[in-house]
């Protein structure tokens, strides 16, 4: 029995598939924490697969080559250093397919504890791929009894008082818990609750990196059996946070000297969408991207991001007016790509309305008119930049913010085609103040401009798609700040029109809103991915049918 353990928290960013990769990476932060002298290195959940392999688990062939992965790596440790636990999927007697925690020690696996609460709700299925485990015990890990969970089962108390009733002395908990707005508060709740029930210290370890739509943001801890938090890694970056504890007559206490600053509100909401983007590019090999640049505000917080997120010499915009664009957006679209310092190319979509007219003319004997002819527009933006995608091979990223996307402000395969969104999840008036912020801070790590990037006037002008002659995006909408706060109520609140309309929002407006929101379905089920940022992004998070006759009130 020890009196005294080293545990290095291994918050890594791992590539979902890249099972080679994924080892590396685990090796060098097991070498990197044995340099400190670390006992043991915890990863993080399915860190050799990645998280989430969604059904490359149903494959027996994946699982089957992380097991092989887990097991070679399980040698590894014969030579004196760090013990390692790790996460990976994996196959009992019977076949049967689980989320398991893996303890690797002495050249062998050790222990093996499956995940017992798999969630099913929002973006995760994990019921539908796994098997959910036994309530597990405490693992022996050098004469100390580790209480091992996995993610899903610290929001339940279940798991933690198992271990707890059955010896357990340190609880640790292997996470792949993505980002959304508030969630690092209802992470540290659950934390909490658990250290107050159980009276046990508590090791949170988080993924970090975005993988498709989500983003998981770190912030792993360690939590005293006082609540108290005495270490902490830091958000959206890979981190190895080394923790020393000792034995004392009333259980184990932690000291640490590293105690990262965490961010919140806005900061974290743009550091998520940085790391979203650049995870989605770097992770599928593109070599840039190119967006198209209006000289409003949603491509101009998009272009920044993406500088921010992949360096100016990685980023091609592009302005292409039409007979309705004002001077002041080419003027603005300029600044902003100038301050930027990005490759800025402007190409003109006259000829091809004029081409579109005298083709539907033939057919209709009279030119495109109304939302035919605004919708020609940003098709033959959307055409122009995807053949400059298909050209370059740069992935071309949409600009649509959540608040369109929600009534159907947004035209398919026109200013819905692409490969990505970075404001998919962020209502317009969120826009608003990420611009604002980005002008007023210089986030940790981007890889743009400090200073005011965004011109004002950008900022400030009415919202329009100048599609005709003065058009304001207000003419078809109500204002944002009334749009957006309905749109919250419908969609991450799931009210009714009588609790909104008792909210003061005028029941007419709200009925519209609300079919607005249902008949647009058929565009965002054709939308790209985006960056995940609510607790009910579009996609996975809100399923609704698109045929659907129900017309009651919401």
């Amino acid at each position: 029995m020890t009196d005294s353990l080293k545990i290095s928290l291994a918050q890594l960013n791992p590539v979902v598939g890249d099972i080679e990769g994924n080892v590396a990476k685990i090796r060098a932060a097991r070498l990197s924490a044995a340099g400190q002298g670390a006992d043991l290195v915890i990863g993080t959940e399915l860190c050799i697969t990645g998280y989430p392999p969604e059904d490359l688990i149903l494959k027996n062939a994946f699982v089957r080559a992380s097991m092989d992965a887990v097991e070679a790596l399980a040698t590894e440790t014969a030579d004196g250093g760090p013990g390692l636990i790790v996460g990976a999927p994996w196959f009992d007697d019977e076949g049967n397919r689980y989320n398991a925690a893996i303890v690797l020690d002495d050249g062998k696996v050790q222990t093996i504890r499956y995940k017992w609460d798999l969630p099913n709700y929002g973006v995760f299925d994990e019921k539908r791929i796994f098997k959910a485990g036994e309530l597990p015990g405490p693992v022996n890990f050098r004469g100390v009894r580790l209480g091992l969970a996995v993610c899903e089962d610290m929001w339940t108390p279940d798991v933690c008082e198992t271990l707890m009733e059955s010896g357990a002395e340190i609880l640790v908990i292997i996470n792949g818990s993505p980002y959304e707005r508030d969630k690092v508060d209802v992470r540290m709740n659950y934390a909490v609750a658990r250290v107050t029930e159980t009276e046990l210290p508590l090791i949170y370890v988080n993924q970090v990196g975005g993988q498709d739509e989500l983003v998981f943001d770190g912030g792993s801890f360690v939590l005293g059996a006082d609540c108290r938090m005495v270490a902490a890694s830091r958000q959206f970056a890979e981190d190895l946070t080394l923790t020393e504890w000792t034995r004392t007559a009333d259980g184990w206490t932690c000291t640490s000297d590293e105690m990262a600053e965490w961010i919140e509100g806005s900061a974290r909401l743009y550091q998520a969408m940085v790391l979203g983007l650049r995870d989605y590019v770097n992770k599928n090999g593109f070599p840039g991207v190119v967006l198209g640049l209006s000289g409003g505000i949603d491509s101009g917080i998009t272009a920044v991001v993406a500088v921010d997120a992949l360096g100016h010499d990685r980023v091609h915009c592009v302005m292409m007016p039409s007979p309705y664009t004002s001077e002041d957006s080419l003027e603005d679209a300029r600044e902003l790509a100038d301050r930027l310092e990005v490759r800025y190319d402007t190409i003109g979509i006259g000829p091809a309305m004029s081409a579109f007219d005298e083709m539907l003319t033939e057919a209709f004997n009279a030119p495109a008119a109304g939302v035919t002819a605004e919708n020609i527009q940003s098709r033959a933006r959307g055409l122009t930049l995807m053949a400059i995608s298909n050209t370059t091979g740069a992935m071309l990223v949409t600009t649509g913010n959540k608040s369109e996307m929600s009534v159907g402000y947004a035209t398919l395969y026109g200013d819905m085609a692409g490969g990505y969104s970075v404001i998919k999840d962020v209502y317009k008036t969120d826009v608003f103040k990420l611009c604002h912020w980005r002008n007023e801070n210089y986030p940790d790590g981007v890889l743009g401009p400090a200073g005011d990037v965004i011109p004002e006037r950008m900022i400030s002008k009415p919202p329009s798609a100048e599609l005709r002659p003065d058009q304001k995006d207000e003419d078809s909408l109500p204002p944002y700040e009334v749009l957006d706060a309905i749109l919250h109520g419908l969609i991450e609140e799931d009210l009714g029109g009588a609790e909104l309309e008792a909210r003061g929002f005028e029941p007419a407006t709200v009925q519209r809103i609300w079919r607005l929101l249902e008949l647009s379905e058929y565009k965002r089920r054709q939308a790209p991915p985006g960056v995940k940022l609510t607790s009910r992004s579009f996609g996975r998070d809100r399923r609704y049918p698109i045929t659907n006759a129900f017309r009651g009130k919401a």
